[in-house]
């Protein structure tokens, strides 16, 4: 009795979705061939986002690296979209030839209706197949600095820095970008191949300090302070030259001579790694006031205005002539 009441109900379910199916057709218009296609439609969607939170559950479970686990739900979420397109379009068109022609119209609709779509979907093909830059990179885009979040079919994210705020410290604002800029505008890494930033700290000194011996404290201070990371510079150099041909005749951190209005100009310069610019600014910098408190022969120079007497202050063999001074000239 069993299998007749299976076949009984089996043929009760199949009338009434027969008759169901019939309504939907007077009632609607739509086709029976069309109701099964968007039912098929619906089944996809709902397996392939199972699937999707599933293994997105199962990376957040295996996967304890933060980067590493971004990339593989990154290429889960793109696999689920492949699958989704390659089987609702089996769905709904009949045959190779239909699909070609579809794909074809398609593109050819793409191309002059949504030119920036396509654009930044021709960008993304970019990022990931030259990496210009990857999630965690420090770049500049036109005028937007920022560390990479993320990178999406049609943007990349930015999480800003600048601005607002001083010395490449986080401003906190998200920043969105289409991925076309890329062929358009230059795109500044701070951090890809090369992993270092040159910078300097000019010092002023007074013309009447020993300035001989403020640049060597600030040689000390500097090579103390930066040497561990030209070191690691000139190893990472070395490792990357295999791929860009970045060479510098020194890694080592120098001190540099010139002279400006107010008084001689001592410039640090030294490698720094960018997200620790600030930090290595202000260690320099402390050291340096520390050094110059205890020095009664050098002074820092700024801005000021004072009357020089030549005749009492200048060089003996510098000095004006004494019958030519103000007041005392001949005509």
């Amino acid at each position: 009795m069993a299998p007749v009441t299976v076949c009984v109900t089996s043929a009760l379910a199949s009338n009434r979705g027969d008759a169901l199916s019939e309504w939907i057709t007077e009632n609607m218009g739509i086709s029976h061939d069309v109701q099964m296609s968007i039912l098929a439609t619906v089944i996809i969607l709902i397996v392939l986002f199972l699937l999707r939170r599933a293994a997105k559950r199962l990376v957040m479970n295996k996967v304890e690296d933060a980067r590493l686990r971004y990339r593989w739900f990154k290429g889960v979420s793109y696999a689920a979209y492949a699958l989704a397109f390659i089987g609702i379009g089996s769905v709904w068109l009949k045959g190779i030839g239909s699909l070609a022609t579809y794909l074809g119209l398609a593109s050819a609709g793409l191309a002059i209706a949504l030119q920036n779509l396509v654009l930044d979907l021709a960008g993304w093909f970019y990022l990931v197949s030259r990496r210009p830059f990857e999630v965690g990179d420090r770049i500049q885009v036109g005028e937007h600095i920022g560390d990479v979040v993320d990178i999406g079919a049609f943007t990349f994210t930015l999480l800003e820095v600048g601005h607002w705020v001083q010395a490449d410290q986080s401003s906190g604002r998200v920043i969105h970008v289409p991925n076309g800029v890329v062929f358009d505008s230059p795109v500044t890494s701070y951090t890809k191949g090369f992993r270092y930033l040159w910078d300097e700290l000019p010092v002023l000194v007074t013309f009447e300090s020993n300035w001989q011996a403020a640049k060597e404290i600030l040689m000390d201070i500097v090579c103390e302070k930066a040497r561990e990371v030209s070191e690691q510079a000139r190893v990472r150099s070395y490792e990357r030259q295999a791929d860009m041909m970045i060479y510098y005749g020194t890694f080592d951190p120098t001190v540099y001579t010139s002279v400006a209005d107010s008084g001689v100009v001592l410039t640090m310069r030294f490698l720094c790694e960018p997200r620790r610019r600030r930090d290595l600014e202000q260690s320099i910098w402390e050291a340096v006031l520390i050094a110059f408190a205890d020095r009664d022969d050098i002074d820092f120079a700024y801005p000021t205005v004072r009357h020089y007497d030549n005749q009492s202050e200048g060089k003996l063999g510098a000095r004006a002539d004494s019958e030519f001074a103000m007041g005392d000239l001949p005509f």
